[in-house]
């Protein structure tokens, strides 16, 4: 829950952001020179990239909290058998044998959205964020029925 909390405060603070950006691009045009008009339209490109980066995001995160619930209503979740330290830290090569485990699952059925999904979580658990989310966007290619990269 705090973790939702946490990123619709940031995308609000985002947003704020963007509309303030936004309009000191409209007041650079207004002004009508050729030199303001061009940082006009140059400041006013930031927050179209920013709006679009963070719709990208939201629709990743919806899109993989929708699998997490089918995966939790079909009882597929996986375990949480990893051992952590004093501090609640995930020990590292537990989370290298999970991960082991979840990259055999995954190469025996490639085709399979849960072991996809599966993965993710395990490259998360080991801390290598890039990986876990393409085997994240994998997953939720592959559960839309689309390929790769489309």
């Amino acid at each position: 829950m705090r973790a939702k909390i946490s990123y619709f405060v940031t995308a609000a603070v985002l947003v704020v952001y963007f509309v303030l950006v936004g309009s000191r691009g409209v007041l650079l045009i207004e002004q009508g020179t050729l030199l303001t008009v061009t940082f006009g339209v140059a400041v006013l490109i930031l927050p179209v990239i920013g709006i679009w980066f963070l719709w990208k995001n939201t629709q990743f995160v919806r899109k993989a909290n929708a699998l997490a619930a089918e995966l939790d209503a079909e009882g597929g979740l996986p375990v949480d058998e990893l051992v952590r330290t004093a501090g609640g830290r995930i020990d590292r090569d537990s989370a290298d044998a999970v991960f082991a485990k979840r990259r055999a699952e995954t190469e025996d059925t490639p085709d399979d959205w849960r072991c996809w999904f599966r993965l993710a979580v395990a490259y998360h658990d080991a801390r290598d964020t890039p990986r876990a989310r393409k085997a994240m966007q994998r997953a939720i290619a592959l559960h839309e029925g689309r390929p790769l990269g489309a």
